[in-house]
């Protein structure tokens, strides 16, 4: 299971003082916004101290993963900013997720979150607590605003959790969900993920231990192709479903391949993360007409075949979509195995 090793320093009536931002302008909540900590929350979270008097009313989620994890647990009214939108919002939360501000394109900077007042700042990636972004969490920990990180992307990689896993995405929300007092939603939210995932699991093909098909996840490029390795959420689908992740092997999570080594180990199934960032192979369609066209690639059985499973970008990372991706790739396997 994902280990508490987060930590955050949150105090109720926080103000911050800022020029740009005060006390008096600081947002109320709603009385359905309303809860209650049974007792202060303590956690360690990627090596920085993280604790919670009082559930934060004043929220800043950094992209779109943090955003949807906790729009799912309907802490929308606890929002005062989003940004980073990678895809499309998922259309259950669309309404939710209207009522949030917008900070940023990307990440805001650290002087428009500062001047946002937030109480609490959450994502799931280490970038976004760059300098040139929302600022280091410990400088955020200075003016009294706990700032969390998953603990799949902590800043330190020794004091990351190594491997994604399911386990590891449900104690997440169970961590968020316990800072803002409502750790009823996490478990129903985990309730209903993991009813798909064993939905996931029924509509995939029954195969001997190693002998179900093999699959490429390929997340982007086309001189360079960047494919799934040991680790990240591709390998938790892959052993989920009974499947072999093509790279497994791979020390990274997201090794750079090469179309040579991919010819030789000659996938079953190509995996493709539907990207919106515009770039050479990020979209689906552009890596299958890349695919199609190369002389390498061409030849490959999957190719031939049109063995494709397309899944959007951001599912391939931990997330609350990373279900979805399971769901996709799990209803596409049949008649594939060998």
């Amino acid at each position: 299971m994902f280990p508490l090793m987060k930590t955050v320093f949150v105090k109720a009536g926080l103000c911050l003082v800022l020029a740009s931002a005060g006390c008096a302008d600081a947002g109320t909540a709603t009385p359905a916004a309303q809860s209650h900590l049974a007792a202060p929350i303590h956690l360690t979270n990627c090596g920085l101290p993280v604790s919670v008097t009082a559930p934060p009313q004043r929220a800043i989620a950094l992209e779109q993963n943090a955003t949807e994890i906790m729009l799912s647990l309907g802490l929308a009214d606890r929002m005062i900013g989003t940004s980073y939108q990678t895809d499309p919002v998922l259309p259950d939360l669309r309404q939710a997720y209207e009522k949030v501000p917008v900070l940023a394109k990307l990440y805001p900077s650290r002087e428009a979150v500062r001047a946002a007042n937030p109480d609490f700042v959450y994502s799931t990636y280490t970038s976004a607590y760059a300098p040139d972004a929302a600022g280091p969490r410990a400088d955020l920990a200075t003016l009294g605003v706990p700032a969390y990180l998953s603990e799949f992307a902590c800043e330190k990689p020794a004091d990351a959790t190594q491997t994604v896993t399911f386990d590891g995405i449900f104690e997440e929300i169970r961590d968020i969900a316990s800072v803002f007092g409502v750790p009823e939603r996490a478990e129903k939210v985990i309730h209903d993920q993991q009813s798909r995932l064993d939905e996931a699991r029924g509509a995939a093909p029954t195969a001997a231990p190693g002998a179900g098909p093999s699959l490429l996840w390929y997340y982007s490029g086309t001189n360079t192709p960047y494919v799934a390795g040991h680790g990240g959420v591709p390998d938790a689908i892959s052993s989920l479903l009974g499947v072999r992740n093509a790279f497994t092997d791979a020390s990274q999570k997201w090794p750079a391949g090469n179309w040579e080594e991919i010819a030789k180990r000659n996938p079953d199934v190509i995996v493709l993360a539907d990207l919106t960032r515009g770039g050479d192979g990020d979209s689906a369609q552009s890596k299958i007409d890349f695919l199609r066209r190369n002389p390498v690639t061409s030849k490959l059985d999957a190719v031939v075949a049109g063995r494709f499973v397309t899944v959007p970008g951001s599912s391939m990372d931990p997330s609350v979509r990373s279900v979805q991706a399971a769901q996709l790739v799990g209803a596409s396997l049949h008649g594939t195995a060998r």
